[in-house]
C-alpha cells in the first residue's frame, strides 16, 4: 500500500488561489461600494411598489416595459415636483428679497419680534446681537466667527448631501424598474449559489429570509416616510403655511433618506415666528414633535408586520445596528445580516435536535 506523498506545491497553488479569489472580491466590492445608496434606492422601491407594478402591467396587457417606463416618469416626476415648486416660488421672491435688503441698507434691520426677545435664558443675548447687528457689525460678529462658520459648512454640506441623495433616489428609481422588470429572473443566479452552498433547503430558505428582511425594511421606510408626509401635510394646511404640498413632498424625501422631518420642519417654524404667529408657532413646534414620533413608532411596527416569520427583536436590531456603523445603506445590510445569522441559528438548533432525536430513539432488533 503506497502512502500519499505531500505536496507543497499544490497547497501554495491552493493558497494562491484563495488569496488571488479574496482580493477578487475585496475589488469587486469597492467597485460596488459607490452604487450601495443607489441600490438600497432601487430595492425599496422595487419592493414597496411591486403590487402596484403588477396591477399597472395586467392593465396594460403583460406589457412590462411599458409598465416599467410609466412607472418611473410617474416617480420621478413625484419627486421632482416640490423641488421645482420651491425653486419657482423662491425664484418669485428674490426681488421681494432684494427689495429687503435694499430697505435694511437705508433704515437698518426691523425690529426683533417681542417673543424672540422675551424668551428664557438666550431672549437678551439674541435681542442685544440683533441691535448692535447694523452698528458694529465687525465687532458683533467676531466673537461668533467660529459659530457662524461652522453653521455655513453644514448648511453648504446638507446641501450638497441632499443634491446627491436626490440624484441616487432617482437612479434607484431607474434601476428599480429593471428589477420589476426582470422579476425573478434576476434572482436565478442568487438561488442557484446558495443551493450549490447550503443545499436546496437551507439555500431557499436562507434567500427567503433574506427576501423577508428586505421587504420589511423597505416596508418600514416607505410607510414612514408616507405617514410623515401626510401627517405633516394636515399640519402645514391648519396653519395656513403656503406650499404645504411641495412641503409635504419634502418631509416624505428627507424622511425616506433618513435626514428626518425637522430639517422642514425646523426653518418652517422660524419662518412663520418671525411673522409673529405665536399661537400657531406654538402649534407647529407641538405638531413637529408629533411628526418626529411617527419616525420613531411607525418604523418598528411597520417593520416587525412585513418581516414574515422573522421576530420583530431580529430586525430592529439589525436596523439599527446597520444604521449606527454604516449609515442609510447600513438599514438593509443590518437587517439581511440578522436574518441570516437567525436562519443559520436555528436551522443549526433545528439539526441538532433532530439528531439528538435520533440517538434517543430505541432501536427495535427484528
Amino acid at each position: 500500500m503506497s502512502e500519499t506523498k505531500f505536496q507543497p506545491k499544490s497547497i501554495v497553488e491552493t493558497i494562491l488561489v484563495i488569496l488571488l479569489l479574496l482580493g477578487l472580491l475585496f475589488a469587486t466590492f469597492e467597485v460596488l461600494r459607490a452604487f450601495f445608496g443607489v441600490l438600497t434606492f432601487a430595492l425599496i422601491f422595487s419592493v414597496s411598489f411591486a403590487t402596484p407594478f403588477k396591477k399597472l402591467t395586467n392593465i396594460l396587457g403583460n406589457r412590462k416595459k411599458l409598465a416599467a417606463t410609466i412607472y418611473a416618469v410617474l416617480l420621478i416626476a413625484l419627486v421632482t415636483f416640490p423641488f421645482v415648486l420651491i425653486v419657482s416660488a423662491i425664484s418669485n421672491h428674490i426681488k421681494d428679497a432684494l427689495t429687503f435688503i435694499s430697505n435694511v441698507k437705508v433704515n437698518g434691520l426691523p425690529p426683533l419680534p417681542t417673543w424672540i426677545a422675551n424668551l428664557p435664558l438666550v431672549g437678551n443675548q439674541i435681542n442685544s446681537f440683533w441691535n448692535n447687528l447694523p452698528v458694529n457689525p465687525t465687532e458683533t460678529i467676531a466673537p461668533h466667527e467660529l459659530q457662524v462658520k461652522a453653521a455655513l459648512n453644514h448648511v453648504v454640506s446638507a446641501g450638497t448631501g441632499i443634491i446627491g441623495a436626490t440624484i441616487q433616489f432617482i437612479l434607484g428609481i431607474i434601476i428599480s424598474a429593471f428589477f420589476l422588470v426582470s422579476g425573478e429572473k434576476i434572482l436565478l443566479p442568487i438561488k442557484a449559489a446558495l443551493k450549490h452552498l447550503f443545499g436546496a433547503r437551507n439555500g431557499i430558505e436562507l434567500l427567503e429570509a433574506t427576501g423577508q428582511a428586505v421587504k420589511g425594511v423597505s416596508i418600514g421606510v416607505m410607510g414612514t416616510a408616507f405617514f410623515a408626509a401626510i401627517i405633516s401635510w394636515i399640519g402645514f394646511k391648519i396653519a395656513g403655511i403656503p406650499f404645504a404640498l411641495p412641503l409635504a413632498g419634502l418631509v416624505f424625501f428627507v424622511t425616506i433618506i433618513q435626514i428626518g422631518p425637522l430639517l422642514v420642519w425646523v426653518p418652517v417654524i422660524i419662518w412663520y415666528s418671525t411673522l409673529g404667529h405665536t399661537g400657531y408657532t406654538i402649534f407647529l413646534i407641538i405638531y413637529a414633535m408629533g411628526v418626529l414620533m411617527i419616525d420613531a413608532v411607525v418604523k418598528p411596527i411597520l417593520i416587525a408586520k412585513s418581516g414574515g416569520r422573522l421576530p420583530f427583536l431580529v430586525l430592529f436590531l439589525g436596523v439599527l445596528g446597520g444604521l449606527a456603523a454604516w449609515g442609510f445603506t447600513g438599514m438593509f445590510k443590518g437587517a439581511i445580516v440578522m436574518a441570516i445569522a437567525y436562519t443559520v441559528f436555528t436551522k443549526w438548533l433545528e439539526n441538532r435536535k433532530r439528531e439528538s432525536e435520533l440517538e434517543r430513539a430505541p432501536i427495535f432488533e427484528g
